[in-house]
């Protein structure tokens, strides 16, 4: 009972005592037309220190901060600027609080917002990334964002210039698996950009062996000559994405008799051109034996 009862008064006292703590304000701006785009920031809090009795200061102990409204047109300070100096806001700041307390410091300490009236142009979106996938992994695909292209808003339209617009760099390195990441769009000054983050999926899969067996062709035999190679089959095997594993494109060996040399007993095996997505092609064996037969004309 009698903690019960020291805590009361401790409790009372330090009501009626000069206390200074810091709050976030939550703000919003509203009656803004359906026509207009903020092209800055609307800061979503403002940081405030304020100092005063703490019966002045009970109501914001507990519970959610109440939310600051500024009207928008009551702010419009020249064309195309939404602005609220310092000392008004403040004043804002005095009645949100009460009269009584004293605000000792704000972050930011004033807003000043640029807006248009001009529709917004849809611009492509490119993505700026250095992927780097770990050993035996690989891109199975293009990177692509959740959106190729963004709305930008400026204040007398967009200029001719603006074709394009890039994310942050995104680079990651050692990836094992499909991964997706939030990236920011580059600002540009003076302009807005909607959406201004999007999400960016890297596809990322193994790669596995596979291998087939084919037969050794010969291009390049002039008329009346005939070559036989020894073997006539090779072994081909290449790492390929296992969505692709199945995917039967057709291989070629072949030999090509204007690069043999008589003085060597064995030819060059040389491979078709090879899809972009098989790595590491190796053809066994790389070279054979060979006949050159000499047929009669007829």
């Amino acid at each position: 009972m009698f903690v019960c009862v020291a805590f009361v008064f401790w409790f009372f006292l330090s009501l009626d005592s000069e206390q200074q703590r810091d709050y976030d304000v939550p703000v919003e701006i509203e009656n803004v037309p359906d026509s207009i785009t903020m092209l800055g920031r609307v800061p979503s809090s403002l940081n405030v220190s304020v100092q005063g009795k703490g019966y002045q200061l009970i109501r914001f102990m507990w519970g959610k901060m109440p939310l600051m409204r500024i009207r928008f047109f009551d702010n419009v300070t020249e064309e195309n600027v939404f602005a609220l100096p310092r000392p008004k806001l403040e004043s804002r700041l005095r009645e949100y609080f009460g009269q009584g307390v004293q605000i000792q410091s704000m972050r930011p300490d004033s807003l000043r917002i640029r807006y248009t009236t001009v529709p917004g142009v849809m611009v492509k979106l490119d993505i700026n990334s250095d992927i780097h996938t770990d050993l035996q992994y690989v891109l199975s695909g293009p990177i692509t964002a959740n959106v190729d292209s963004v709305r930008v808003f400026a204040p007398n339209g967009l200029p001719s210039s603006v074709t394009e617009v890039i994310t942050e760099p995104l680079i990651r390195s050692g990836l094992r698996d499909t991964s997706r990441f939030e990236v920011a769009v580059m600002p540009m000054d003076g302009m807005r950009i909607i959406p201004d983050r999007v999400i960016v999926t890297v596809p990322v899969e193994p790669l596995i062996v596979k291998k087939k067996k084919v037969r050794i062709d010969v291009t390049g035999l002039p008329d009346g000559v005939g070559l036989i190679t020894f073997p006539s089959v090779a072994e081909v095997s290449y790492l390929v994405p296992m969505s692709f594993y199945n995917d039967d494109y057709p291989v070629s060996a072949y030999v090509d008799f204007h690069t043999i040399d008589n003085r060597r007993q064995r030819a060059k095996l040389n491979l078709t051109p090879m899809p972009e997505l098989y790595h590491n092609v190796i053809v066994e064996p790389d070279s054979v034996e060979y006949i050159i037969e000499k047929h009669a004309r007829q």
